[in-house]
């Protein structure tokens, strides 16, 4: 599902990534762990076409997406990729079920067939109940199942969530740690993760390490 192949970056004279390549098959779930600084979420970034890498090569799907135009790369994102932040980057002026939808609007679908799309993943991870409420009246934990409905919304080949649990006490860590894997199950997703989470990093099918912008 996923191929990187030798990807370099550098952000001035601080060389942050330093040739990395791996690769992630279809329905895997993968941790990557490291200190802070160790080049886990500059990765992540380029992996999801939210950052540009030196060089190198990232392959999603069978698409290169390094090598896509701006327009191409927005297109190719909202359609293949889902994200999950450890802040939940929702819209606060907006009800849980409008801030899942709105991936699926500015991808053309029809407000209707969202709207339905968008219950039937609110019910998935729990929250159908909640569908009207706006993050302000949820839990940091509802508003991350929010967050994890909406990166599901348009059936994206591939997750990347960034510290997922990183900001949820433990009974809300849990759940959130359960329910990523409830995804995998239920919809067939690929899932990268960057964590300190221990536990969570333990339960992926497999767990990178990275030091000083390299995989050990």
């Amino acid at each position: 599902m996923i191929k990187v192949s030798n990807i370099r970056k550098s952000f001035g004279d601080l060389e942050v990534l330093k040739g990395v390549s791996l690769e992630v098959a279809k329905g895997e779930i993968v941790s990557i762990v490291g200190a802070s600084g160790a080049g886990k979420t500059t990765l992540l970034q380029i992996m999801g076409t939210l950052l540009e890498a030196d060089s190198g090569e990232v392959e999603i799907a069978g698409t290169k997406v390094l090598s896509l135009n701006e327009k191409r790369t927005a297109e190719f994102r909202n359609c293949h990729i889902g994200f999950v932040f450890q802040f939940h980057n929702l819209l606060p002026e907006f009800s849980a079920i409008e801030n899942v939808m709105m991936p699926a609007l500015i991808g053309g679908a029809k407000r209707k067939e969202a709207e339905q799309r968008a219950l039937e993943l609110l019910d998935a991870v729990g929250l159908s109940e909640r569908a009207d409420h706006k993050p302000a009246q949820l839990s940091g934990g509802e508003q991350q199942r929010v967050a994890i409905a909406r990166a599901l919304i348009n059936r994206p080949s591939v997750i990347f969530a960034d510290e997922p649990t990183g900001n949820l006490d433990t009974h809300n860590r849990d759940e959130i740690q359960r329910l990523l894997f409830d995804v995998r199950e239920k919809f067939g997703q690929t899932i990268i993760m960057v964590t300190h989470d221990e536990k969570l990093a333990e339960m992926a099918d497999r767990k990178i390490v990275m030091r000083d912008g390299q995989i050990l």
